[in-house]
């Protein structure tokens, strides 16, 4: 295959992962072509099999070494924003009996609450919140 068309090849790749919800995979194969466009264009790769070779050999070792330090590096810092909310104040909406159900606000929202005491919460009254699942909280009063 010609080098121009590695090149090309490459290109389209780099720009399906960019417009693709792809997992993050495609750039690593475009990169793989570039690279197998450039050994071409410069006479280090002539034969139709190296070619082949190289690019699948390139493509699965910047695969498996640098996809993960750079999804790492890209990923949002601080982890999950739900996991805060453990330990912040919250206010029951409505009356929540002990190990019940109900409803409680916090940072503005209303949450679904689950009464982590054995007492009951009247509206109105402040808790902490002790852990998150899903979209339940799990409060306990003050």
């Amino acid at each position: 295959m010609p080098w121009w068309l590695w090149m090309l090849f490459g290109l389209v790749l780099l720009i399906l992962e960019v417009q693709l919800a792809s997992g993050f995979y495609l750039a690593f194969f475009g990169i793989g072509a570039l690279c197998v466009g450039f050994l071409a264009a410069i006479g280090l790769a002539e034969a139709g099999w190296l070619q082949w070779l190289l690019f699948s050999v390139l493509s699965l070792v910047t695969l498996a070494f640098l996809r993960r330090p750079i999804v790492m590096r890209l990923a949002p810092a601080g982890g999950d924003r739900v996991d805060s909310l453990v330990g912040e104040a919250a206010t029951a909406t409505e009356d929540i009996p002990g190990g019940g159900v109900g409803k409680a606000e916090l940072r503005g929202t209303t949450w679904t609450a689950r009464n982590n005491g054995s007492v009951l919460l009247a509206k109105n009254t402040r808790c902490r919140v002790e852990r998150v699942e899903g979209l339940t909280i799990w409060i306990r009063p003050e």
